[in-house]
């Protein structure tokens, strides 16, 4: 994987300058985000994969399918990642563009994982108590994980805040398991 992410972040940190200068951030992630679902397309992944379909042929498919969605700029990149024999690296490369601009626009991103679903209110003083303690914007995205039991787990980067029962849970067999 550290090889995929290696290969990616020039592609991904280009994207973002261009993004940047132009003060687009907010229609790149679209365009990178309407590429990605392209990339996932079985039949789309049928001919980024077939050596009989021309990097041409497979242009003028990408492109033909986002239609006016793309803008120049855009279009312009599809055809340089087409050419590269890069395409299939939308997945990490919007990964990466999304990392660089939250970190641009000073906002973390938080998981949280709960056994049921949880009330606006409730979203919105997790979220309240995570910018106070982080002294940054959060966005928050949700998720139901029934296994969980009841509770809930946060990740933000590589901090996990595990109050879930499940995670309560598997801390009592580890204890007893001694």
């Amino acid at each position: 994987m550290a090889e995929l992410a290696t290969v990616a972040r020039p592609y991904a940190e280009a994207a973002f300058k261009l993004a940047r200068e132009r003060s687009a951030l907010a229609a790149w992630s679209d365009a990178l985000g309407l590429l990605e679902v392209m990339v996932q397309e079985p039949l789309m992944r049928a001919c980024i994969s077939d050596p009989k379909v021309s990097p041409q042929a497979l242009e003028s498919l990408v492109l033909g399918v986002a239609g006016d969605r793309l803008d120049g700029s855009a279009r312009n990149f599809v055809q340089v990642l087409i050419e590269s024999g890069r395409f299939e690296l939308l997945a990490e490369i919007r990964a990466q563009y999304e990392a660089l601009r939250r970190d641009y626009e000073g906002v973390l991103e938080a998981r949280i994982v709960s056994a049921l679903p949880l009330a606006d209110e409730q979203v919105n003083d997790l979220v309240a108590r995570l910018e106070a303690r982080h002294q940054r914007k959060v966005r928050a995205r949700i998720e139901i994980d029934p296994q969980l039991i009841g509770g809930v787990r946060i990740i933000v980067g590589d901090k996990v805040i595990d109050g879930t029962v499940r995670g309560r849970l598997d801390a009592m067999a580890a204890a007893l398991s001694r």
